[in-house]
Order: structure tokens, then C-alpha cells, then sequence
């Protein structure tokens, strides 16, 4: 899975490698933007041909939802600081 998210503490996007979706999330990111790459994703449609997989999920991104979702992750006050 590759997942766009918003860390709260360094204020950046950052791109994350997730391997078990139940498991290793990273720590205090906000997901923004989720993708699943496995086999079972792209297999029967697109056999073997996981750029053109990769290409046409492009086109099916709702980039208002992704904007909604940085825009509430940007805005949010209870993230955790660290004291000084």
C-alpha cells in the first residue's frame, strides 16, 4: 500500500510504504491519500501490467476528497507536542 499522509509535528506531506494495512501505520500521520498496489487490486483487469494499473488510478482520484482531507488534517489543534 503506498499512502500519502499529513504529519502534524514536522507540518509535511510524507509518503509511507505501509506492508500490513491492519498492523503498520505510521505514527501520528494523517492518511490523506491511500493506495492499494497488491495483486488483488489490479490482477484480473490488468494481468501483469501494474504501471498501467497505476496510470489509470489517476483518473479515479476524487482530488476534492483529498483536498478535504488535507484541509481538516492542516487545521487541526489537538496534535501532539512536544515539550521543550
Amino acid at each position: 500500500w503506498g499512502v500519502l499522509a499529513y504529519e502534524p509535528l514536522s507540518g509535511r506531506l510524507v509518503v509511507e510504504q505501509v506492508y500490513d494495512h491492519q498492523g503498520n501505520v505510521g505514527q501520528g500521520a494523517v492518511p490523506v491519500l491511500v493506495f492499494d498496489a497488491w495483486e488483488h487490486a489490479f490482477y484480473l483487469q490488468y494481468k501483469n501490467q501494474k504501471v498501467d494499473f497505476i496510470d489509470a488510478m489517476w483518473a479515479v482520484v476524487n482530488w476534492q476528497d483529498v483536498a478535504r482531507r488535507y484541509e481538516a488534517a492542516t487545521s487541526r489543534a489537538d496534535v501532539l507536542l512536544l515539550a521543550p
